[in-house]
């Protein structure tokens, strides 16, 4: 199986930038996800544990809950809480790696150091258009199912596989399973499984890591879900679409973490024929801020939508973006959003059949 992912040189080179740095950071985007967290901690236990670095990740704020017993989550720093300490790291690192986003703008307010920081800065991303200036080195991959997987080609051509611990198999693991919702979207090659199947010979316990992600909500998400999905959720049967609104009043009503809504706008792509699934969500900090998450299905393109309307992008069934608005003028956009798509919502091929 051809895992490969970058010419000898480009391999060649990434070696030499890895032994000839003395302090290295791993940084992800914000609202970091399973995939970004997976694919920092794997990557940064590869360099510490193979290559004897001293490497720190630093993520622009807070990961959900469910991820909390991933190894070593624990020493991940925070720039939103440990502002001064961050800033120190990424002005001293020599070597910087950005993995799971393809733009700077993806780190928010730590935007501004990551930029200022004199470190060669290397990309280790999935998803499309990446913006290249001021990288030394782009290994961007949007055919793969995750940074996760990017991550562990990388590995694997460099040599550090057989090595690689039982802590490193397990982020890797986590990160691709929770960027395809468990191998049910974006996971049809066979690299995939194969992938899989050797990170199973680290011993790894993937029911476990299944259950310690999607079965690990409080009593209070469980009601949050079922009343949006219940209450909130606005289903268009002509455009074979749904959406639903959740206010900072529900969020403080039903006890809201970060974590407890992830995933949750699959959930409409269980009804029979449909084709997008748009959640809002109110910031829970600002006003006038809103965040969307898009889902679809077959080759209707979230992320053409995503950039048209809300500010964002992503990947053809999966993408995201944000609205500078109330919550009420947010929904007039998801609305206009779905009428302008109307014509290829209502043709799309049915996924049932």
């Amino acid at each position: 199986m051809k895992l490969e992912l970058l010419e000898e040189t480009e391999k060649e080179f990434l070696d030499t930038l890895i032994d000839k740095a003395e302090h290295i950071v791993v940084t992800g985007h914000k609202g970091p996800d399973g995939d970004a967290v997976g694919a920092c901690i794997g990557w940064a236990d590869y360099l510490i544990t193979q290559r004897g670095k001293d490497v720190v990740i630093v993520m622009p704020d807070a990961f959900p809950n469910f991820l909390q017993w991933l190894p070593n989550i624990e020493k991940i720093v925070r720039f939103d809480k440990r502002r001064e300490e961050a800033e120190e790291l990424l002005q001293k690192a020599d070597l910087l790696f950005c993995v799971d986003y393809n733009e700077p703008s993806r780190v928010d307010e730590m935007e501004t150091t990551l930029l200022a920081s004199k470190a060669k800065k290397v990309m280790l991303d999935h998803h499309l258009h990446p913006v290249t200036t001021g990288m030394e080195l782009v290994i961007s991959h949007p055919a793969l199912s995750s940074a996760s997987e990017v991550v562990f080609r990388t590995i694997w051509q460099l040599g550090g596989f057989p090595e690689m611990t039982h802590k490193g198999a397990t982020a890797l693991y986590c990160g691709m399973m929770t960027d395809t919702g468990g191998f049910t979207f974006n996971s049809n090659r066979s690299e995939i499984f194969f992938i899989i199947c050797q990170l199973l010979t680290k011993g790894i316990d993937k029911d476990k890591i299944y259950r310690n992600v999607y079965n690990n909500y409080s009593a209070w998400a469980i009601r949050l879900r079922g009343y949006l999905l219940s209450e909130k959720m606005t289903f268009f049967d002509e455009y074979h679409a749904a959406y639903y609104v959740l206010t900072r009043k529900e969020m403080v009503r039903y006890h809201f973490v970060k974590g407890d809504v992830e995933g949750l706008v699959n959930e409409p792509l269980r009804i029979k024929g449909l084709k997008l699934s748009i959640s809002l969500r109110e910031d829970d900090r600002h006003d006038n801020l809103v965040w969307v998450s898009l889902r679809s299905v077959d080759d209707f393109p979230c992320n053409e939508m995503a950039k048209m309307f809300f500010n964002g992008g992503g990947h053809l069934n999966a993408s995201g973006g944000r609205l500078m608005c109330s919550i009420v003028q947010a929904e007039k956009v998801v609305r206009n959003a779905i009428s302008y798509y109307g014509k290829l919502l209502k043709e799309n091929k049915n996924h049932h059949d």
